[in-house]
């Protein structure tokens, strides 16, 4: 290992150490030693410190022991002869440097409060750019994307190209490779991030397109955030840094670009990143290092050309990404799922309530349909006036020897993501409720309607290949057909639904598993039946059942229930027979329809989590939009971040919003009449829901009796009102003990 590369990175460390020890100083002279300092919204206090050093950094006083710890770090300086080039030194030095940048990073906040904006997308018209530390509720949501492999890895991209042209075309690569982009530094007083901006990239979450900030230390965000995800995801322990560096080495598929002249802060940091298994990819003339060790190959790569950069930073990082090669004239990717098609760059739209944009999927007989086939029945996008609707129907006719028509809404549902992974395109809803905006950029481009059609070809071919043969696209824009088609496909809609509401626990003899979500919660073991919907909510039993016959080997496997050993609780033999092999031993058993008694196992993907409160003799719940207080004394972020790497934890259960309304909804408890807390905004989303599952319970104002945030966020506060509307739980034997 060269020396040059030693010296920088561990002379890196001590100005680094040295400056932070500065700046805490000061904050010192300037505030109280009990001031609160951590990132805003985060269960996690300063990710990088806490999940390796097992340390909460909370107040101002708490900031010197982490601190310590980077100058104890620190190794002796490079000696002039006999330079022994071991790792280790490097190793220490960067990762001094990292803990000094997040306690800088924790400075800033405390000084300049508004210098970061909390959100999810700059305000460009403000000249608000910079994001900042990922927040819990951004967080869990980007998280999944993770766990269901949309999003394979991240590129932290430090500095900046030569020109804007070249910072774009690097990260519309990596867009089109599914990769998130997170940005920080700046070079000779311009970043990556400025010039994305300057040729009209859209930035924030929703693109993928992250603005830490403006300063090498920024980039202590990327590693923070890959860091919670062990925490939240993976069940790693704080203070377990041997196991969080092992599984970001192998889990989590990241990579540094440094982009402009290496100076030793970013050496420093480069050293650290290695700490991680993530390697450093440089456009200029660096020292490098080449030997595989930490990293899974090379650790350090130097002079790279930018039209490489992107193919050689996959391949040295080691990760496997299959970009689609679609022929359409826009880039096409999940990247481009969360980009918007606002008023100013909207050419036409169709649906969202102006007109009627309704999808259906149907199977077809072999001999029904052409492959490939792509037809228009009525004007093409081209006929749109600028500004203008038009109606829209998507109507997909698939033929193949192993399709089914279980698998209809199945590949349905795709249709959503699909359209929206075209560029400059927004599609929002599905079934008869769809909503697509088409942006002018897309249509100078060359974009057709026709170009949807392509699309679902393409990828209903590339993502079900076992069970798709034949697939047949018709888009109808005359409003006569698509009114047509829109009364057959509520028809088609109505029979699913019915399919699957009028099925009960009892009518099945198999259950199935997801285990999707074990690459992050390793000991997670979701089982999914007719009344107990996945927790995330993306999956039914209807679904799990299709899913395991399109990909057997899967992670929706058939269980057979076996003996019933506890009718009330929700408990078989044979679904605890699987769980306790899934989970490889760390859950020997768990109640389906309980949350006080041995409850399911709970990950960090779940849409509610619901919790126990003695006091009110009663249950609540919160749904990962709602970011307030709750009446159990813990934010959604904080609740999951204690039960959501796959434990078992009596007393909270993780569930879907939908299940909150079927009829075994924690009916070990007293089932829905225990409810006696939910956000408003749950209560409105599932309202028809509740009504009618109020009138079965003999409750016909049961939505009426269940307190908000409007009544109280603790227990004390909500009672009087529960006392007051008589609610139910009230009456009901002890939850606990009961």
């Amino acid at each position: 290992m060269s020396k040059l590369v030693a010296f920088a990175a561990i002379q890196g460390g001590y100005n680094v150490v040295s400056q932070v020890e500065g700046e805490y100083k000061r904050a010192l002279e300037t505030f109280d030693a009990d001031t609160k300092v951590g990132f805003p919204n985060t269960a996690y206090y300063l990710p990088v410190i806490y999940s390796l050093l097992g340390i909460k950094v909370e107040t101002l006083e708490d900031i010197q022991k982490p601190l310590d710890v980077a100058r104890k770090l620190l190794p002796p300086h490079i000696k002039g002869m006999n330079h022994l080039p071991y790792l280790g030194p490097l190793l220490d030095a960067g990762m001094a440097t990292l803990f000094s940048f997040e306690i800088r990073e924790a400075l800033r906040y405390l000084n300049e409060p508004d210098f970061y904006l909390h959100s999810e997308e700059p305000d460009i018209d403000a000249g608000k750019i910079w994001l900042g530390a990922a927040d819990d509720t951004v967080f869990r949501k980007r998280g999944v994307e993770f766990v269901d492999g949309t999003a394979p890895g991240f590129a932290a991209i430090v500095g900046a190209a030569p020109t804007a042209e070249i910072a774009k075309d690097i990260v519309e690569d990596y867009q089109r490779r599914s990769l998130y982009i997170f940005l920080a530094a700046n070079q000779n007083n311009t970043s990556v991030t400025d010039q994305l901006l300057e040729t009209g990239v859209q930035i924030g979450w929703n693109t993928r397109i992250v603005p830490f900030g403006p300063d090498i230390s920024s980039a202590i965000f990327a590693l923070g955030f890959a860091n919670r995800a062990a925490m939240a995801f993976g069940n790693v322990q704080p203070g377990d840094y041997k196991k969080m560096l092992l599984y970001n080495k192998n889990r989590i598929f990241a990579f540094v670009n440094a982009l402009g002249d290496v100076g030793t802060d970013w050496a420093g940091a480069a050293a650290g990143c290695v700490n991680w298994g993530f390697p450093t990819l440089a456009d200029t003339d660096i020292p490098e290092v080449l030997p595989t060790g930490i990293c899974t190959y090379e650790h350090v790569v130097a002079n790279v050309p930018h039209e490489e950069i992107v193919q050689k930073s996959v391949e040295v990082r080691g990760l496997k990404v299959t970009v689609s090669e679609i022929e359409i004239p826009c880039s096409f990717g999940p990247a481009y799922e969360g980009e918007r098609v606002r008023g100013a760059d909207l050419h036409a739209q169709t649906g969202g309530g102006k007109t009627q944009c309704t999808e259906l999927v149907k199977m077809a007989e072999m001999n029904e349909i052409d492959d490939g086939k792509v037809e228009i029945v009525g004007p093409e996008i081209g006929d749109v006036k600028e500004g203008g609707t038009f109606p829209l129907g998507i109507y997909v006719q698939i033929a193949g020897r192993e399709f089914q028509t279980d698998f209809e809404p199945i590949i349905e549902r795709q249709i959503h993501h699909l359209i929206n992974y075209i560029q400059g395109i927004m599609h929002i809803g599905q079934r008869d409720i769809s909503w697509v905006r088409i942006s002018k950029a897309a249509i100078d481009k060359g974009f057709t309607l026709k170009d949807i059609g392509v699309v679902l070809h393409a990828k209903f071919h590339q993502d079900f290949q076992k069970i798709v043969d034949k697939v047949q696209v018709t888009l109808y824009t005359e409003k006569k057909d698509v009114d047509e088609l829109t009364k057959r496909a509520r028809a088609e809609y109505k029979s699913r639904d019915e399919r699957v509401e009028k099925m009960t626990d009892e009518d099945v003899e198999t259950y199935y598993s997801c285990t999707l979500c074990q690459s992050f919660a390793p000991n997670h073991v979701c089982t999914v039946s007719p009344e107990r919907t996945g927790l995330c909510g993306a999956y039914n039993w209807m679904d799990c059942k299709a899913s395991f016959e399109i990909n057997p080997t899967g992670p929706n496997q058939p269980i057979e229930k076996g003996e019933c050993l506890d009718p009330v609780m929700g408990q078989w033999k044979g679904v605890n027979e699987f769980v306790y092999k899934a989970s490889r031993g760390a859950v020997t058993h768990y109640n389906f329809y309980s949350m006080v008694n041995d409850p399911m196992t709970t990950c960090g993907c779940c849409e509610c989590i619901a919790a126990m409160l003695p006091s009110c003799n009663g249950v609540m719940t919160v749904n990962r939009d709602y970011t307030g207080e709750t009446p159990c004394g813990m934010k959604f972020t904080t609740l999951a971040g204690v039960m959501g790497g796959g434990a078992s934890s009596p007393g909270f259960v993780g569930h879907s919003k939908f299940n909150i309304t079927q009829g075994k909804f924690i009916a070990g408890d007293g089932g829905l009449a225990r409810m006696v807390w939910m956000p408003k905004i749950l209560k409105e989303e599932i309202k028809d829901r509740l009504l009618k599952r109020g009138e079965e319970l003999g409750i016909p104002d049961l939505i009426d009796r269940i307190a908000d945030e409007t009544v109280g966020i603790t227990e004390e506060e909500i009672l009087p009102f529960l006392q007051e509307k008589k609610h139910p739980a009230l009456d009901m034997d002890p939850i606990i003990g009961g």
